[in-house]
């Protein structure tokens, strides 16, 4: 099974991108924020965006609320999850 890279810098797959997205990163950002991808030369932000899509963030109320929608724990949790699989 093939790697699909959405970044090259820091190699971060489309599967990794996915598992922090499940695990509550619902902006590039957030996404930067808990892999790096995304942080160094900017050209996978446009597929960042695709695959997060539009306005379906699981955990919105959070973020509405003010608290992090990630936490360390969850993020690596998701992470661990999507490599193995």
């Amino acid at each position: 099974m093939s790697r699909v890279y959405v970044c090259s810098c820091f190699g971060v797959t489309e599967k990794q991108v996915k598992a922090h997205a499940d695990a509550g990163a619902c902006t590039p950002r957030q996404i930067a924020s808990a892999c790096k991808a995304g942080t160094d030369c900017g050209s996978c932000v446009r597929r960042i965006q695709a695959i997060l899509g539009r306005g379906n963030c699981p955990r919105r109320d959070l973020v509405d609320q003010g608290e992090p929608a990630l936490t360390a724990d969850v993020t690596a949790e998701a992470v661990a999850v999507a490599e193995a699989a």
